[in-house]
């Protein structure tokens, strides 16, 4: 049995996406390995939640939706 180049394996792939009316995009996500990378991550973390705490109409819509949540059945 011959083996298909990888190259073409992933091309038939790729095509069969686009034939499901699939495209393919590029996303750009931080960069886990960086030094400064766990301190940005408290930092933002610190705003989002600083944010949430002075916004009280979020919060009583969230505790409404959780509240909502305990209805549903599997």
């Amino acid at each position: 049995m011959a083996t298909i180049p990888v190259n073409a394996r992933v091309q038939k792939h790729r095509d069969a996406l686009r034939m499901a009316g699939l495209r393919p995009v590029q996303i750009w996500v931080p960069d886990t390995r960086r030094p400064d990378f766990a301190e940005e991550c408290r930092r933002q973390s610190l705003i989002a939640a600083q944010a949430d705490l002075a916004d009280t109409e979020m919060r009583r819509f969230m505790d409404e939706a959780l509240a909502d949540v305990d209805a549903w059945t599997a």
